[in-house]
């Protein structure tokens, strides 16, 4: 068990700091007061980062930390904060460690008894969310999906069943592909495409997905799709025998007791131990 009173002890300390996706008028006090005051910023694109910094005059020194140098960064990030440094972590824009760098210093950090403390921001996930149209609630975060066409299918066939609310990410250059695929495999669902979120040419599209395919190739920007769970009602089966008459079928069959309940559990789509529980019950 790791238990973290945030602010009742001497540990140093990894923020994870929010940053604008896209107006900066929309970086928090504690945002900017926490990157002036920690000792170093960890940053997925220090370039990006540092104009950032500039616009609101933050002097602090600036660490490059992203998928690709994370074997070598996490280690010199430990260290420093052992030493008694605190470290705030941006990505390029919005919550790190969504969809971005972050997860694997945070877990290691956890390891290490050091403190990690979020500083509330801009999430694009959120943003698009809740201005969708769509319920809000219960909804699941997904991000991007794999590149690959095989792999996306498949992604997007076990997704198939969902009730709930989906959040996607995608680039303007797959989006086309990607949303005949969501049509061809989850079916003419409403969805809303949120682009630019915050910035000057924002734009939130609601629809059925067959509406914004015939529009999507003029759209530019980073994107998020909101998609509406499965309304789909699953048909009930019932069955006409018990589930001790069915498991005494396959045993005058010549099955094992084990064999017959464990086919019978497959049949009816339930847990082998209830149909066992059920089976010795009576």
């Amino acid at each position: 068990m790791n238990r973290q009173k945030s602010f009742e002890n001497e540990r140093p300390t990894l923020y994870l700091v929010a940053t604008p996706i896209g107006n900066l008028d929309e970086m928090t006090y504690r945002s900017i007061n926490t990157l002036k005051n920690v000792k170093y910023i960890a940053a997925e694109d220090t370039r990006n980062t540092v104009k950032l910094l500039n616009h609101f005059e933050i002097s602090t020194k600036l660490i490059s930390h992203h998928e690709h140098n994370i074997k070598q960064s996490i280690p010199k990030l430990i260290q420093l904060l052992e030493e008694g440094n605190d470290i705030a972590l941006v990505s390029d824009a919005g919550y790190p460690a969504i969809s971005d760098p972050g997860y694997e210093l945070v877990k290691e950090a956890i390891e290490h008894e050091i403190n990690v403390v979020p500083i509330s921001g801009c999430n694009a996930c959120l943003d698009a969310l809740v201005v969708s149209g769509i319920a809000p609630q219960p909804f699941m975060f997904y991000g991007f999906l794999d590149h690959l066409d095989k792999k996306k299918k498949k992604e997007l066939i076990d997704l198939k069943k969902y009730k709930e609310t989906i959040v996607f990410y995608e680039s303007p250059h797959r989006i086309k592909k990607t949303l005949n695929l969501m049509l061809d495999i989850l079916g003419d669902r409403n969805i809303a495409l949120c682009r630019e979120i915050t910035k000057k040419h924002e734009e939130i599209i609601r629809g059925h997905i067959s509406e914004i395919i015939s529009i999507v190739e003029e759209l530019k920007g980073e994107m998020v799709i909101v998609v509406e769970g499965s309304q789909e009602v699953e048909e009930e089966i019932t069955f006409e025998t018990t589930i001790k008459e069915d498991v005494d079928m396959y045993i005058e069959k010549g099955m094992s007791t084990k064999d017959a309940i464990k086919e019978v559990a497959k049949q009816r789509n339930l847990n082998k131990n209830s149909v066992y529980q059920e089976y010795h019950s009576k």
